[in-house]
Order: C-alpha cells, then sequence, then structure tokens
C-alpha cells in the first residue's frame, strides 16, 4: 500500500522514513524486483558504470544493478537495512543522502527506487548533480499499482477500523497508480528547481504479478502504514485484508506500473 502520508512533504517525516529497518529480511523477501526494461534503461543511459543507489535499502535494485554490470555504492539512513544490503554483496553508507559526504567521488548515474520521496527534493536533485558527471543520470522511480476493488474497500474499511486516528488516507488513494503521479511531479519539480539537469522525463513499465492471500499479507507490514503499528492493531487489519482476499477467491492479479523520472546532469 501506499507510504505516504497524507500530508505534505513527506521526507519530513523522519520517524516513518527510518522504520522499514524492523524488518529488513521481510521487506527483502516480499518487496518485488524492478522491471529488467528498467535496469537495462538506466545502464544503457549513463555514460559509465558507477552507480550511487539513493536509500538503497536492503538493496533489492542495486543487486539487480550490479547483476548487469554496474558498480553501485549504497546510501541509505537506516543501519538495519544497509546492513541486510551488505549481506548481499552491495557497499553501502549510513547516512541521510542529504547529509552524505561524497568525499569527492563521481557517478555515472544516482538511482531512487521507492526512496526519493524521502529525500528533499530540491537539496537531493541539487547533491546528486554535484556528485554525476556530465551526462550522467538521475532516476527516481517506484511501484505503482491498483488493487481490485473488493481488496481495496476491505483494506480501508480495517484499516479505519484499526486505526482511526491515523495520518494515512487510504480511501484518498485507492487508485495508487495515480497517486504516484504526484511524486513524480514533486521529483521533476524539485530537479527543475535545482538546476544542473536537462528536463526530466517520465517512463513507465507496465507489468503484473498475482499474489496468493498469504503473500499479500506477508508483505503488507513492510508498507510504511505499519511499520511502526503496534501489533494487535496490524493484526486487526490484516485480518480484514485476508478476509476480503477469500471473498474473492484467495488470490488476486496486481496490474503494476513501475514509474520513473529521469534526467540528465549537463554539467
Amino acid at each position: 500500500m501506499p507510504t505516504l502520508p497524507s500530508r505534505p512533504e513527506p521526507h519530513r517525516h523522519r520517524q516513518v522514513a527510518e522504520s522499514f529497518g524492523v524488518d529488513a529480511e521481510r521487506y527483502d523477501r516480499t518487496r518485488p524486483p524492478y522491471p529488467d526494461a528498467l535496469v537495462e534503461r538506466i545502464a544503457a543511459a549513463a555514460p559509465g558504470r558507477a552507480v550511487l543507489d539513493v536509500g538503497c535499502g536492503t538493496g533489492i535494485a542495486a543487486r539487480q544493478l550490479r547483476a548487469a554490470g554496474c558498480a553501485v555504492l549504497g546510501v541509505e539512513p537506516d543501519a538495519r537495512m544497509a546492513e541486510y544490503a551488505r549481506r548481499g554483496g552491495v557497499e553501502v553508507e549510513v547516512a541521510t543522502f542529504e547529509d552524505w559526504d561524497p568525499a569527492g567521488r563521481e557517478f555515472d548515474a544516482a538511482v531512487a527506487a521507492t526512496a526519493w520521496h524521502w529525500v528533499d527534493p530540491v537539496a537531493g536533485a541539487a547533491k546528486a548533480a554535484r556528485v554525476l558527471r556530465p551526462g550522467g543520470l538521475l532516476a527516481a522511480f517506484w511501484h505503482a499499482f491498483d488493487l481490485p476493488d473488493a481488496v481495496a474497500e476491505g483494506f480501508a474499511a480495517a484499516y479505519e477500523r484499526a486505526v482511526p486516528d491515523s495520518p494515512f488516507d487510504f480511501r484518498a488513494a485507492r487508485q495508487t497508480r495515480d497517486s504516484y503521479q504526484q511524486m513524480m511531479d514533486m521529483a521533476a519539480g524539485g530537479i527543475r528547481e535545482a538546476g544542473g539537469f536537462g528536463d526530466p522525463e517520465q517512463w513507465r513499465f507496465d507489468w503484473e504479478r498475482t499474489y496468493t492471500r498469504d503473500e499479500w499479507l506477508d508483505q503488507l507490514p513492510t508498507s510504511g502504514a505499519f511499520t511502526r503499528l503496534p501489533q494487535e492493531q496490524l493484526a486487526q487489519v490484516l485480518e480484514g485484508v485476508g478476509e476480503a482476499i477469500d471473498a474473492i477467491g484467495g488470490r488476486f492479479t496486481m496490474p503494476y506500473a513501475t514509474v520513473a523520472v529521469a534526467a540528465v546532469a549537463s554539467g
């Protein structure tokens, strides 16, 4: 489900932004990888192989980029996520991107996989412009998806019952492939304001995945809406979502669109 509070400037909500390491193993196991076509496009568009992964998390995208021949350095504010990524062979430095010290290093690409909304959009773009070589690529991307109506309604109702005072508004974000446009616009606006890049463009890669009831319930606690939720409330939400999935046969196919904002450093 969406990880954004229904308030502007999600990068200011540091308690949520740095909460995903509460169960790093579950996060890495259940979060889907990124389309091969996206990884290949990034590798082809970068002028070289040196990639900076901003908010690398457990290293899902970093491992894919390494498999495509890139040399990847991750920057991750959550030490628990960073340690998990290191166990997978990813070199990681622990810091927020805004505070991270590049120590004179330069890169051919800077990517952010489901993480750029936790970075100040202007300061982050300005920092990326400073560490990218001329012609280097900045690419921020997310998985957007549309839950089946029955599952989305069951989820929203269960969450409202369990967490009536939550800042997350799931009814307002029922169609998440549409709601992610707001994040893309924020990223593009930050790039334009920071300067140092050509005009940003948007990429989109459509795909789908079928989930069983248990598979979806296993992934759900990795959302920012749940990482700090007491277990009793989490159990209530999962029960309601599970009932909704059971009512449509115990499984569903999710249409995904992996969406990206990309811009080339002008030097």
